[in-house]
């Protein structure tokens, strides 16, 4: 009876990694602070995730005042390169980067002092990293808070945090644009990522306004990635959850999100951005698993990271 088990779970782990048995998808995540660095976990179906190399840090950070990784975003530009960003510390003004062919070497790392022209700047938080291959060129988010900027009734936070979404672009990530507000819904908002859907672009982003509680996310549409960005949804997620990342699985969009008041991850998914069913009770993510982005990985980059 026991060779019988052990000889139907290899058949079922066979099966699992045999080629051409669809796509391999990937999710960056940290640790804790963020001290240690990246973290990796991958997926068949979107939906029970592993962690890679025993749960061990890809890339440690080395560059910011804070010396730290929270938030990584990755995507694969069209010459191949994986681009990486990062939060940097919970008070800096930089944005973490790094590039690899295969996510296991890594080039030096360097901080892009993004809001270095904003003396008063608080932090540079969760950037998110998006190529747009219209104007063939990255786009890079952040959230930051400017003291002063949007004063009076929109939604500050605690510690008079008053978010809003700020941009550069880079062609390589050697010279950037200057700085400019991206969006500014007129209220607290933190951790923006770009979808491109049916021919439009969509914005998701958490709402961070505390009184009334809000703490959930949204949607906003917009006919480039560029923006502007208009049409803010009503939330399509419970409160108290942050870090959206987005995934197109076969013909539904899956948003994956840290419930992070409760240590762990969640997702709803939708066919057309705004129907919403909530999938939590079918995710399974490593432990501790924080606040990263979700990638459609290719087969030989996968079976690379061990």
């Amino acid at each position: 009876m026991i060779l019988l088990k052990l000889g139907l779970l290899a058949l079922v782990l066979t099966v699992l990694i045999v080629p051409g048995e669809g796509p391999w998808y990937l999710f960056t995540s940290f640790r804790g602070n963020g001290e240690d660095g990246l973290h990796l976990a991958i997926s068949r179906d979107g939906r029970t995730w592993k962690a890679v190399g025993d749960d061990r840090s890809w890339l440690k950070p080395a560059v910011g005042n804070g010396k730290l990784m929270r938030d990584p975003s990755l995507a694969r530009g069209p010459d191949g390169v994986f681009r990486l960003v990062w939060t940097t510390g919970w008070w800096d003004q930089t944005i973490g980067y790094a590039s690899s062919t295969n996510l296991v070497d890594w080039g030096t790392q360097k901080a892009i002092p993004v809001m270095a022209h904003e003396p008063a700047a608080r932090n540079v938080w969760a950037p998110e990293i998006f190529y747009d291959d219209v104007n063939r060129e990255w786009l890079i988010l952040w959230a930051s808070t400017i003291p002063g900027k949007f004063p009076g009734g929109s939604g500050q936070g605690a510690n008079e945090k008053n978010h809003r979404i700020y941009a550069v672009t880079t062609k390589d990530f050697e010279k950037f644009s200057a700085t400019r507000l991206f969006f500014d819904p007129g209220f607290n908002v933190i951790d923006a990522t770009i979808i491109r859907h049916g021919g439009k672009y969509y914005l998701i982003f958490k709402d961070e306004r505390e009184e009334p509680v809000k703490k959930n996310l949204r949607i906003a549409v917009a006919s480039r990635a560029q923006g502007p960005y208009e049409q803010v949804s009503e939330a399509f997620t419970r409160d108290w959850v942050e870090g959206p990342s987005a995934l197109k699985i076969g013909g539904e969009w899956f948003v994956y999100f840290d419930i992070y008041r409760e240590k762990r991850y969640g997702a709803v998914k939708s066919k057309d951005l705004k129907n919403w069913v909530d999938v939590s009770s079918e995710m399974h993510f490593p432990s501790d698993h924080r606040h990263g982005t979700v990638i459609e990985l290719s087969e030989a980059i996968a079976r690379g990271l061990n």
